[in-house]
């Protein structure tokens, strides 16, 4: 006890336990940011875009790198400078901007954009069921990229986003455009779709009661046509009715009274949407024969196989044929008839999604947490995850929550 050295107090604050020691901190990983590319759309008389200014602006805020074909843009009035001026990388090359780990289009890609695309890589587009082939999806598997369809991705209260705002643009300009075809110069009787005094108003049958339903006829009714709506659905016409806030003419798919009504249209809306796979074909040829002559058939569902017998899909620069003396019109990007407010709407939708998915570390886990997103795959790294497109072209399908379970 004697013999103990004694510390003074300089020297006990200077000992080892007292000196700074490295202390390990925890370090979140870095989100990899996605390099999103914006190609020029060259089919079907394609005008909007898939992405405007302001949500690349958005986009590139948030670490994200957007490259963007020259002129892409153009035809929906946006120019190469608009894009530039928010962070957008303009580059000269189609190819270039496939390199992009996620590809955003308004139009299906065509058979030499497919061979551009590359393993792993997002592509985001509409799948025009008419235009889609057992080669097309061969192609596309063998690409082993996940490709999403833009009208069968589903929000949490189970509405179809994409296809409900661009449904406001079809149902507005479909009636529009009815009214164009009646007249005599478009090919019709020349008849005011509204009618005047003392002269009744023309007949408009629309078949579905979703938002394009909705928009047509709120349209038609603000014009003063008589409105007859068909759907099987009896919540949606009784919502529809209440939205408008008028008794209409509403009837289930029954046989006998849609034939009546068809007898006496001069204008026929088709307005219905599949979940998945195609619509349901609810005119048959023997229907619309027994139509008037001169009277018009708008087919707004014609890019998911349309609900006419005789529907063939038509383009902006030939828009309509006649079959059975009816003006046929099944134009399956209608919205491009306004593509600045049709590229808005788009955009307004896709960006969100795009900043949730960068948000993550590996797209499998945000597909995971997102049930609406994997509703809209069809191929996923070399499977065929969507039931209905297997099934009808004779090709090997796979759970898509199997596969992406066994990813993680």
């Amino acid at each position: 006890m004697g013999d103990k050295k004694k510390l003074t107090v300089s020297e006990y604050l200077t000992m080892s336990q007292y000196e700074t020691k490295a202390q390990v901190m925890e370090v979140s990983e870095k989100t990899p940011k996605m390099t999103i590319g914006v190609p020029v759309e060259s089919t079907h008389q394609e005008r909007r875009v898939s992405l405007v200014p302001s949500s690349v602006s958005t986009l590139v805020a948030r670490g994200h790198h957007v490259l963007l074909e020259s002129g892409a843009g153009s035809k929906s009035n946006f120019s190469d400078l608009d894009y530039s001026e928010v962070g957008a990388e303009i580059v000269h090359s189609h190819d270039r901007v496939f390199e992009a780990n996620c590809l955003i289009k308004v139009a299906p890609p065509t058979l030499d954009e497919i061979d551009l695309l590359h393993p792993n890589q997002i592509l985001i587009s509409p799948l025009h069921l008419p235009y889609l082939t057992r080669d097309y999806l061969l192609r596309i598997k063998e690409k082993r990229v996940i490709a999403l369809a833009m009208e069968y991705l589903q929000d949490r209260d189970g509405s179809f986003p994409v296809v409900t705002i661009l449904g406001e643009i079809a149902g507005l300009s479909a009636i529009l455009t009815a009214a164009e075809l009646l007249n005599s110069s478009g090919g019709g009787n020349g008849v005011l779709l509204g009618g005047i005094s003392g002269v009744p108003p023309a007949n408009v049958v629309i078949l579905g009661a979703g938002m394009v339903a909705e928009t047509a006829s709120r349209s038609a009714l603000g014009l003063g046509a008589n409105l007859s709506i068909f759907d099987n659905d009896i919540s949606k016409l009784s919502r529809l009715q209440n939205t408008l806030g008028q008794r209409l003419f509403t009837s289930s798919l029954n046989p006998v009274y849609l034939k009546r009504a068809l007898k006496s249209a001069d204008v026929v809306i088709g307005a219905m949407h599949a979940k998945s796979g195609r619509t349901p074909m609810i005119v048959t040829e023997d229907m619309v024969q027994q139509m008037k002559s001169g009277s018009v058939i708008i087919d707004i569902s014609i890019d998911q196989g349309g609900c006419f017998e005789t529907s063939e899909v038509t383009s902006h620069d030939k828009p309509t044929f006649v079959k059975h003396d009816v003006i046929h019109y099944c134009v399956p990007n209608i919205s491009a008839k306004v593509a600045r407010t049709a590229s808005i709407a788009i955009s307004n939708i896709m960006t969100p999604i795009l900043l949730d998915a960068g948000e993550t570390s590996a797209i499998e886990r945000f597909l995971f947490s997102n049930y609406g997103m994997r509703r809209g795959i069809y191929s996923y790294k070399g499977c065929i995850t969507n039931s209905y497109l297997a099934e009808l072209h004779a090709l090997k399908y796979t759970d898509l929550d199997l596969l992406i379970t066994s990813n993680l």
